[in-house]
């Protein structure tokens, strides 16, 4: 992975990307993180890290253009019990769920992926198998050809 992206965002709110060495949206910085970058945001004033503000705007734009984040019944246990239950949901629950789900789904998909494989390869093999065994050949007697009258057996 490369390294991390260290943006610095102003009292105007723009971001600047220390890399590229231009100002950047909020848009550009979600899409550097679905292509796996890691960032960090520092306040261009006091140094201070504000990339948790920063993340959560995109999160929260992202939601706006969806108009649904998460239940209104959620938001407001939220704000009901405040700062401490949602930083200990947030850092010890949810991520590990997210982290749990997405290991999971990795190996789901991996294991359907060689599901289909084998089956794309066995049924090559099946008509290996099948065109070796005599009896099941055509004028082998089994089974009647289509175009053979089947013959009438005493009853």
């Amino acid at each position: 992975m490369a390294e991390k992206l260290v943006l610095k965002k102003y009292s105007n709110r723009r971001l600047y990307d220390t890399e590229r060495n231009a100002y950047v949206t909020l848009s550009h910085v979600a899409d550097l993180i679905k292509q796996g970058r890691e960032v960090e945001v520092v306040d261009a004033s006091t140094h201070e890290d504000v990339t948790a503000f920063v993340l959560t705007q995109i999160v929260l734009e992202e939601a706006k253009k969806k108009n649904l984040l998460l239940p209104v019944s959620l938001l407001h246990l939220f704000i009901q019990y405040g700062e401490t239950v949602l930083n200990e949901f947030f850092e010890k629950y949810l991520q590990q769920t997210l982290r749990s789900y997405l290991a999971y789904k990795a190996s789901f998909d991996e294991q359907f992926a060689r599901w289909l494989d084998l089956g794309t390869n066995l049924t090559g093999t099946a008509q290996k198998v099948f065109q070796d065994l005599p009896f099941l050949k055509p004028g082998a007697g089994l089974f009647p050809s289509p175009t053979e009258e089947p013959k009438k057996g005493k009853r």
